[in-house]
């Protein structure tokens, strides 16, 4: 079974992706979303987020992302120390999820597969791209946020040219109709691929 990373810049439209490749009936593991339900779950992670980022992290047991977000997102140290602690327990819960799994491949939801060079612990990795100015007004219009919010998140995360340069497969997510097509050629091409 194949392993492969989708990734892209925020605002990219990866999640939108993901759910083409879903419906087509691939699994998808979102590690977003599961990063969030492990930092909820896991006692120890929850802890450890605590002692680095304060309580105010928690809000009567759920995360605060908002309080999060305006810490980490401006501060790439601290960015990289929470990483430090949900990364590996991500990739823990990411290779059991695997074993469980029947398909011709398998697709891993990622934003930092570049930034954390994790690139090869993938057979191929896909790189969902958009023009920067789609990507800001996507993302301003999702989390209700200002441009210079949205500017800062961008910064720290690769250069969007950079990951295209890097990927086996872009997608370029304009509209449904045409990244619609991009996943279905895509994915008849990943499932008659042999390892």
């Amino acid at each position: 079974m194949k392993v492969v990373g989708l990734t892209g810049g925020i605002g990219s439209g990866k999640s939108t992706v993901a759910q083409m490749f879903r419906d087509l009936g691939v699994p998808v593991y979102d590690s977003d979303l599961e990063a969030k339900q492990l930092m909820v779950s896991s006692q120890r992670l929850k802890s450890d987020i605590i002692e680095l980022l304060g309580t105010n992290a928690y809000v009567e047991g759920e995360l605060n992302r908002s309080y999060i977000a305006t810490k980490v997102f401006t501060n790439i140290d601290l960015l990289q120390q929470l990483n430090g602690l949900v990364h590996p327990a991500v990739k823990s819960h990411f290779k059991d999820w695997t074993l469980a799994q029947k398909s011709p491949y398998i697709i891993q939801e990622t934003a930092l597969i570049y930034e954390n060079e994790s690139q090869d612990q993938y057979d191929k990795v896909i790189v969902v791209t958009a023009p920067k100015d789609i990507r800001l007004k996507r993302v301003m219009d999702r989390d209700g946020s200002n441009e210079k919010e949205v500017l800062d998140r961008m910064r720290n995360q690769m250069d969007e040219e950079r990951k295209v340069e890097l990927a086996d497969f872009i997608i370029l997510n304009l509209d449904l109709g045409s990244t619609r097509k991009q996943v279905a050629e895509l994915h008849e091409l990943l499932a008659l691929q042999t390892d």
